[in-house]
């Protein structure tokens, strides 16, 4: 996992994994690489790219390039999420829970790259059925991108904040 910050925007580029394709022609063997990255600002905007190419490099900028155009806005409260999370994407399934101010990231390599690049510092997760790092990644981000804070539960309840933080 190679970490990157760019000088323009501050933005933590993680590279995940750089795999290699094979694909038997007539000649031989031709090879082309994909690569999943994550893209972040470390202030609670995170994106996920995959990069298709003939080089490593090209990959990894393609993949940077569409991480970045598909980042979102997610919940953070402190350096921790505001509730527990469960996302899900193909066969993997993430348990993401908050921790106190201290506590670290708890996680998988995978899952810690996004976490890192989202700003979420305390944290704990487990990862259950897939080890696919594109599966618990993209499961990573469908759990994150449902997290809702205390002021929009609140709302949606019709109580105040001071009721749900008794609770």
């Amino acid at each position: 996992m190679a970490e990157k910050h760019s000088e323009k925007n501050e933005l933590i580029e993680k590279v995940i994994r750089v795999n290699r394709v094979a694909k038997v022609v007539k000649g031989g063997r031709r090879f082309s690489f994909s690569a999943l990255i994550v893209v972040g600002d470390g202030r609670g905007k995170v994106g996920l790219g995959l990069g298709k190419a003939g080089e490593v490099v090209e990959a990894i900028r393609k993949g940077v390039e569409q991480a970045s155009a598909s980042m979102k806005k997610i919940t953070v409260e402190g350096t921790s999420i505001p509730h527990l999370a469960i996302g899900r994407f193909g066969a993997g399934k993430v348990i993401m829970k908050p921790a106190e101010k201290g506590h670290g990231i708890i996680a998988a390599g995978a899952v810690r790259a996004v976490m890192e690049a989202a700003g979420i510092m305390d944290i704990s997760v487990k990862c259950l059925g897939s080890r696919n790092p594109n599966n618990l990644v993209r499961s990573t981000l469908e759990g994150l991108y449902n997290l809702r804070s205390t002021e929009w539960i609140a709302r949606a309840r019709g109580k105040d904040i001071e009721y749900l933080n008794q609770q």
